[in-house]
């Protein structure tokens, strides 16, 4: 087995590890929202970590996987690391970008307000939401949540969390966040691996899983979502790979022969 197979069959075990939670929750048709509480710690948790794959924290994220490559890894394959995360995520978000308004698939958190009985000047119709320009949907969801404490007073919201409903106000599909995060850990974990740094690259995974599992516990997107979108990204990191692993094939060929 050469050592870059090896290499992929390692990343795919890792990939399929990312699919199990959203794929037995989509076979099931088991929903994680709304199941945690909103004010607790757990929530405020869930938040920082889908706070990695927003922006500006993202790019942060992104700076902080080039730096430790860039300590530990050597120069060459440096270069094709910075390469190969850099195409790959260009691509995911162009992908994101375009295929959410072609599904038109509302969030979770939407059709849970809109199926509220809420005050008549709070309430929203799944319908005429998305023709509303991005500032007015905002305002739309702050009324809604506010009518919300007037029927529900027990579903509270930390701060942060009320205000990331009022922010993330696009189509639900696909999940942005997950395509950021499994993307990069595929295509970090590729180098990384390749540079014999199995810690660093569970680390991501665990990550990205966790992002997963907040984007569905915070009401943001549902698991079909998070699953093809999990899928989305191995096209995604593949595709930046493949190039880049084109572009320079002798000197990631002499690496390989260094580094095994």
């Amino acid at each position: 087995m050469t050592k870059n197979v090896y290499l992929l069959r390692r990343l795919g075990l890792a990939w399929l590890l990312l699919m199990i939670i959203p794929g037995l929750l989509l076979l099931t048709r088991y929903q994680l929202f709304p199941l945690i509480d909103l004010q607790s710690n757990l929530a405020t948790l869930l938040y920082w970590i889908t706070s990695t794959g927003t922006a500006p924290y993202g790019i942060a994220t992104v700076v902080f996987v080039l730096l430790i490559g860039y300590r530990m890894m050597p120069k060459a394959l440096f270069i094709s690391f910075f390469l190969a995360i850099s195409l790959s995520q260009l691509s995911s978000l162009a992908l994101s970008h375009t295929l959410k308004p072609y599904f038109k698939e509302p969030r979770p958190n939407l059709v849970f307000l809109a199926q509220q009985d809420l005050p008549s000047d709070a309430q929203l119709s799944l319908d005429s939401f998305y023709q509303l320009d991005k500032p007015s949907r905002s305002t739309a969801i702050a009324t809604a949540l506010e009518g919300l404490k007037v029927v529900k007073p027990e579903i509270k919201f930390t701060p942060r969390i009320h205000q990331h409903w009022q922010n993330e106000v696009s189509y639900s599909f696909p999940s942005g966040h997950t395509i950021f995060a499994v993307t990069l850990v595929l295509t970090a974990g590729y180098y990384l691996l390749l540079a014999g740094l199995p810690r660093f690259t569970l680390a991501l995974v665990t990550w990205a899983l966790l992002m997963g599992l907040s984007r569905m516990l915070l009401g943001m997107h549902w698991p079909q979502d998070v699953l093809f979108s999990t899928i989305l990204a191995a096209f995604t990191s593949g595709f930046g790979i493949f190039i880049v692993n084109k572009l320079r094939p002798f000197k990631r060929y002499m690496l390989e022969k260094s580094i095994s």
